[in-house]
């Protein structure tokens, strides 16, 4: 009979080498001599989950615990086996009882994050990893897990300190750069983020790194490197969707039209988002024109964009929509405050500070929390919803006085749903202020998707869809809304009542 312990120790030497061909064999000549030995059982499985084989990896560590079942760091390897499988409640309930039997096991609590943050439970999940760091302050992987948590919950500086805790305490760690990288990306640091990605790359040339480096450089106005970079990712992964529509993105951008149908084309058969890709196909010319852009489309725009959309606007773009309606909604209102007024598409607040004085109540809607967030800093609005602003107004009848929809007609076509809601929400005599992008050749639909992904209308039609709706137009005003590429955007002003 072999001698047991000898090759058990064996076993573990070579495992601990990486050289787990041998060690396999020398686990498997153990159980030959004792099926029943704990050890072996569970780093057998270790070894199957290091090997990508986690359904095999769950058995032999299930097999081990009805051994012993009172073997922490066992119920905590199960754990990650079933977490690699998507069974997340079952590998939180390991991880739970891995701490049961072991409290101050720190990688049990830094495993029990990564699953509840798989849960969308973020702020449990970083609790988790903070209790780990407690633990064990040098453990660079709850400290790159805890930067990621934080990106998700809006909170890129810290995320970023985090990211550098994690590389301080290991300085070759490839994950760490690309938590690094998102967060400085996040807060418009996109330079930064790019050499963070470098830096990662380096290390681990992944697909979804590369693909991270092609949106801070086009974010960084480097078209040319942010094209290469979703090659690259392309190249490591042709089925990558994600890659392939941000690529045909660039491909526009650069004004390679052609090429960048053909890449939405092939994004599309890949499995990228069929709504996405539609309507930037129907922006270029090819097929059927939807009536708005797509609701899930506009909320990440947004998202992303948070960060930098008062600055972007303002600064880059010579954005002055706000103060137009202002002044064209001014002399119709009496001394006194309206009731109360909604900001429809408010994003981070723009029109608060018009709004403000005109209404003794603020509702500012938006599709981005994000946004939302901004908007709430200022203290101008008395309540914000998350929503549709066409659903949000459905089930509502006469409850404001003043409603503005500021730059947010560019994101949808037609415009009777909406008008109606809103007709139907105001109180008699209410006052309904729009701003739309002008459209220079009406055709038959009176709106029309621009190669911007942005709708433009004609002002007949705005006016005859209001009139439609029960609406009298009491002024209209043509004017430059922003610039964008260096050329006026010219709109139309509508004030409603």
């Amino acid at each position: 009979m072999d001698d047991v312990a000898g090759l058990l120790g064996q076993a573990v030497r070579l495992h601990q080498q990486g050289r787990f061909d041998e060690a396999q064999a020398m686990y498997e000549r153990v159980l030959a001599s004792a099926p029943r030995q704990f050890d072996a059982l569970h780093l057998l499985g270790v070894i199957e989950r290091q090997r990508g084989r986690p359904a095999r990896a769950v058995e032999l560590i299930e097999d081990a615990l009805r051994v012993d079942p009172h073997q922490a760091r066992a119920h905590c390897n199960l754990g990650a086996a079933l977490q690699d499988l998507g069974r997340a409640d079952a590998a939180l309930a390991c991880y739970e009882t891995s701490l049961r039997l072991d409290p101050a096991y720190a990688l049990a609590w830094d495993n029990r994050g990564n699953t509840l943050r798989r849960l969308g439970r973020l702020q449990d999940a970083l609790d988790s990893y903070e209790r780990a760091l407690g633990l064990s302050p040098a453990l660079a992987q709850a400290w790159c897990h805890r930067a990621i948590v934080l990106h998700d919950l809006g909170r890129h500086a810290d995320a970023a300190a985090s990211a550098e805790q994690a590389l301080a305490a290991r300085p070759a760690y490839a994950d760490a750069f690309v938590a690094l990288g998102h967060a400085l990306q996040a807060l418009d640091r996109h330079a930064a983020a790019g050499d963070a990605y470098d830096r990662a790359l380096a290390l681990a040339p992944q697909a979804e790194t590369w693909c991270a480096r092609g949106a801070a450089l086009k974010k960084s106005g480097d078209l040319a490197g942010a094209l290469h970079s979703y090659e690259r990712a392309l190249a490591l992964r042709p089925d990558y969707a994600l890659a392939e529509h941000y690529r045909a993105n660039t491909l526009r951008a650069l004004g390679q039209r052609d090429a960048a149908v053909a890449a939405y084309r092939r994004a599309l058969a890949l499995g990228a988002d069929a709504n996405d890709i539609r309507f930037a196909l129907a922006a270029l010319g090819e097929g059927d024109q939807p009536d708005a852009a797509p609701a899930d489309y506009v909320k990440s725009l947004f998202d992303q964009y948070a960060g930098r959309f008062d600055r972007h606007l303002v600064d880059v773009l010579g954005y002055r929509t706000p103060a137009l309606l202002d002044a064209l909604v001014r002399p119709h209102l009496a001394a006194a405050p309206v009731r109360s007024a909604l900001d429809l598409g408010c994003g981070t607040g723009l029109c608060a500070p018009f709004l403000r004085p005109l209404a003794r109540h603020v509702t500012g809607i938006d599709l981005s929390q994000r946004m939302l967030d901004k908007a709430a800093e200022l203290g101008l609005y008395d309540d914000l919803a998350c929503a549709d602003i066409v659903d949000w107004l459905a089930p509502r009848g006469a409850c404001c006085d003043l409603v503005v929809a500021a730059d947010v007609l560019v994101y949808i076509g037609d415009l009777a749903p909406l008008f109606a809601r809103v007709r139907h929400a105001l109180r008699a005599g209410g006052l309904f202020a729009l701003s739309c992008e002008a459209l220079d050749d009406a055709g038959e639909g009176g709106y029309a998707i621009q190669p911007s992904n942005r709708f433009a209308h004609a002002l007949e039609y705005v006016t005859r869809t209001a009139i439609d709706a029960g609406f009298r137009v009491v002024a209209t005003a043509g004017a430059t809304l922003r610039r964008d590429h260096g050329r006026d955007i010219a709109g139309h002003l509508v004030l409603l009542t």
